[in-house]
């Protein structure tokens, strides 16, 4: 089972509905060399609750964009009792209604770890675990408000499930929805079945590979002709079960044979503990998407997963990009997609990937670039280049100190969060716990003010030095030079993205410049200091201590 996320701007509630009506949001744009953060958009919680919400996913409708449904982990603490949250939108988000509990029967036989998906007809499909060893389905005819008796799909115990649906009327599987997950026994291949019918029966489960290792996770894909794709990662055999290899499979006949890569390309995953974050458990699973847009790049396939260790990967967690553009028969290079400095430190994890209808890729990651090594924000990474070069948004207005969910698996605080798109409006959605409980939060990005530069920045004509002394008290020394004369501005902010002080603005001639800040009556924490110089910028860290 898994996690959610929390903190609240610009929500109302009446009855069921907790919306927000969106504006333009101020895109976050970073320079892709230094980092820069202008600024955040509103974030607010889809189903504002006291039970725990965590696990979050999102999906829309394959032909009605105005609906949306999402779903999470969702856990009563003080009873112990497990579902699956039901959220709704059927207007593009500007209001949600639902509940955190499927109501299908048997209620008290569901044990959580949803997968969702709506297919050509525009019925709800949730698949989920349950008290007794297996994986069952429900479906909802009425836009989530009732659902149908459980169905068993399989028996023994297996892993979470993943859902995807056929939704292009030119695919001859136009309509079919596929189940695939990680069966818990011996030699842990990868599963599925599927359904043409709305999940009125399923088909037996069918063993996609023969695993030379035990097989975790797994993502599914569907290709605008009907191919559909699989991932999973190959784990050592020992604990922790490090992420070792991306499995990958391809079938074009709607599953009935399957072809099959064991080792797709190297990885290694952060399968374990975070320490900096509280002990939370965390994974580096690989997720997939492919290009249905019908443009240039129609058919290719992407991965992300998080890694440490293995180039492109630093020693700390980051996000790698792979893609196939002959139908998984092999694998590009990784590429790093978070465009912070490598080995800083900094910790990306969670991505989750998506690819809108204008082609663009679009990767939402957890990342502590702006906060303490305990806490973290929620970064938006996208290319439309095919993943070549990549431009990040500071999704999260706010951030927030992950802990563990207590009674629910050592360091579980959730393993997957989520990311759709309607139009030009991507929805993202995550698990948030600074409301002091893990709910879903998203915050709706409109991609026209979103800059995705694939063009090769121009070399720097400025240089910024660390402050020194850093950390300091109450005093520091901020040093930058300039190659020619300039307009500077000079910009501390807190963790929080809010300024704290503006210490240049104007025309500087070229050479070494040395500007004091003084931090008294600010509180303990680490600071941001930015200088923008013409239209390039960079940020650093420096910390005040008392």
């Amino acid at each position: 089972m898994k996690q959610a996320l929390v903190s609240v701007l610009f929500i109302f509630i009446c009855g069921l509905f907790a919306g927000f009506v969106p504006g333009k949001i101020n895109a976050n744009a970073w320079d892709q060399q230094g980092g820069e953060k202008i600024s955040a958009g509103p974030n607010f919680r889809i189903y504002p609750s006291t039970v725990t919400q965590s696990e979050t996913f999102i999906t829309r409708h394959p032909t009605d964009p105005n609906i949306l449904f999402a779903s999470a982990n969702t856990i009563n603490l003080s009873t112990g009792f497990v579902s699956e949250g039901i959220y709704v939108s059927t207007n593009r988000g500007l209001n949600w209604y639902g509940s955190d509990t499927c109501n299908g029967p048997i209620v008290t036989f569901h044990r959580g770890d949803p997968g969702i998906a709506i297919d050509k007809d525009g019925r709800f499909l949730l698949i989920r675990l349950g008290f007794s060893p297996g994986l069952f389905s429900h479906f909802s005819t009425d836009l989530g408000r009732t659902w149908s008796t459980q169905k068993t799909v399989a028996t023994n115990d297996q892993d979470r499930a993943v859902l995807g649906s056929d939704g292009n009327s030119s695919s001859p599987y136009f309509g079919r929805t596929y189940a695939l997950w990680v069966e818990f026994a011996p030699p842990y291949p990868v599963v599925f079945s599927a359904t043409s019918d709305g999940a009125v029966t399923w088909t037996p489960k069918t063993q996609i590979n023969l695993p030379p290792q035990r097989c975790q996770g797994g993502d599914i894909a569907i290709a605008s002709n009907g191919v559909v794709y699989a991932c999973w990662a190959g784990v050592i055999p020992t604990s922790p079960f490090t992420e070792d290899y991306a499995g990958f499979a391809s079938s074009t006949n709607g599953g009935s044979t399957w072809q099959v890569t064991e080792n797709a390309f190297d990885m290694n995953g952060i399968a374990g503990q975070l320490t900096q974050k509280g002990n939370i458990r965390v994974n580096g699973l690989p997720r997939l998407a492919v290009d249905a847009s019908g443009g240039a790049r129609n058919g290719w396939i992407y991965t992300v997963t998080t890694e440490q260790n293995l180039s492109p990967a630093g020693t700390d967690p980051d996000i790698v990009f792979h893609r196939s553009t002959n139908n998984g028969v092999t694998w590009s290079s990784g590429i790093r997609v978070n465009q912070d400095p490598l080995n800083n430190g900094k910790i990306q994890y969670f991505p989750a990937i998506h690819v809108d209808d204008t082609g663009a890729i679009n990767v939402l990651f957890y990342d502590d670039r702006f906060t303490s090594s305990d806490s973290t924000g929620v970064l938006l990474a996208r290319s439309d280049d095919g993943g070549t070069t990549w431009n990040e948004t500071v999704v999260s207005d706010h951030n927030f100190k992950p802990i563990p969910i207590g009674g629910l698996g050592q360091g579980y605080q959730g393993d997957n969060i989520g990311i759709t798109s309607t139009g030009n409006t991507l929805w993202p959605v995550w698990m948030d716990n600074s409301t002091g409980t893990y709910q879903i939060w998203t915050s709706p990005i409109d991609v026209t003010t979103l800059s995705v530069d694939s063009e090769p920045r121009h070399p720097r004509d400025f240089t910024l030095h660390q402050n020194y002394p850093n950390p300091f008290n109450p005093q520091t020394t901020i040093t930058f030079e300039l190659h020619d004369a300039n307009r500077v501005q000079l910009t501390v902010f807190d963790a929080n993205g809010r300024t704290v002080s503006r210490l240049l603005d104007g025309h500087r001639e070229a050479g070494r410049h040395e500007i004091l800040f003084e931090g008294s009556g600010l509180a303990s924490g680490t600071y941001y200091y930015r200088l923008q110089v013409g239209e390039m910028a960079e940020t650093n860290a420096m910390v005040l201590t008392r």
